[in-house]
């Protein structure tokens, strides 16, 4: 049995233990390493502590990070896995995103136990769901919805939903994927209907700059696709200074050496949207997001964002 060469910092949900655990085993795999040697450290962060409000009236995106890059600074930790849609476009001086894992399904998934997709939802429906941006989309698709706050892990939600707070709700088909409840999604609904949160389904492998020990072994699990079209969905949301508090899709695709880039913000009740598509050449990844999010502001984005 081999000892432990680095401590991989997560929470504690089991949807990030289970991103976890395939870092740890795309490391072992890739650098012929036993299990034991990657330990797994579960750090609880404030977005996690609060179960009794809505994250934007706290915070925000950070809290789910703070604590786990805290103790990468302070070398309690050698690396921290997050969800990248939970991670500040401006990172703390000293940390790093260094790889990207190949990405999962960005599609939001619609979820019913008696409903076959959005359309079907009678007028009145009750929807639960804890995104400011689902929310605003949903309100711009079907105003005469009923948009309820769900908090909590996946599986809280779905728990709730049986037990009847409401006729449906939206998740991540990437987490519901990667926690073998694939079964639970009654429609993966397209980008084009509802366009998914910057960085959905990326998971992300963070460090501290000069770590070259870490560095060497994190940099070979990088997906350079994804790694692309996050980079210019995040360039998007940090020109639009984008928070949990704002309303703001964007997704990255690439074909054929071709980055193509959609976008778009909304008041928070769905009912003024921008929108926005560009192309490019890969190499201009950064730059697609960032004039995306020009012509948004431009055209009076920060009306809707504040």
């Amino acid at each position: 049995m081999q000892e432990t060469q680095f401590r991989l910092g997560t929470r504690g949900s089991p949807l990030a233990r289970a991103q976890a655990h395939e870092v740890r085993d795309r490391l072992c795999k890739t650098h012929g390493l036993d299990e034991s040697a990657v330990e797994i450290i579960i750090i609880k962060t404030t977005g996690d502590a609060i179960t009794d409000k809505p994250l934007a009236d706290v915070g925000g995106k950070g809290l789910f990070t703070k604590e786990i890059e805290e103790a990468l600074l302070a070398k309690t930790i050698d690396l921290a896995v997050h969800s990248m849609k939970d991670v500040e476009t401006t990172l703390p001086e000293g940390l790093a995103i260094e790889a990207l894992l190949p990405r999962e399904d960005v599609r939001d998934a619609f979820i019913s136990l008696t409903f076959s997709d959005l359309n079907e939802l009678p007028s009145g429906a009750r929807v639960g769901t804890s995104s400011l941006r689902r929310r605003a989309q949903l309100k711009r698709a079907r105003p005469d919805i009923e948009v309820i706050d769900f908090r909590g892990n996946v599986g809280t939600r779905l728990e709730k939903l049986r037990s009847g707070l409401a006729d449906a709700t939206f998740l991540a088909c990437a987490g519901l994927n990667r926690l073998g409840l694939s079964d639970t999604i009654t429609a993966a609904i397209e980008p084009d209907v509802m366009l998914p949160a910057v960085a959905q389904g990326a998971i992300g492998l963070q460090i501290r700059q000069g770590d070259s020990k870490t560095k060497a072994l994190v940099s070979a699990l990088n997906d350079t696709t994804t790694s692309v079209c996050v980079a210019a969905e995040r360039a998007f949301l940090k020109v639009l200074d984008g928070s949990c508090r704002t309303p703001i899709a964007g997704l990255a695709t690439l074909q054929h050496g071709e980055l193509t880039f959609t976008g778009e913000t909304l008041s928070p009740d769905g009912q003024k949207h921008l929108g926005t598509k560009t192309s490019g050449p890969v190499a201009n990844a950064q730059e697609i997001g960032e004039h995306a999010a020009q012509d948004l502001l431009d055209r009076g984005a920060k009306a809707l964002i504040g």
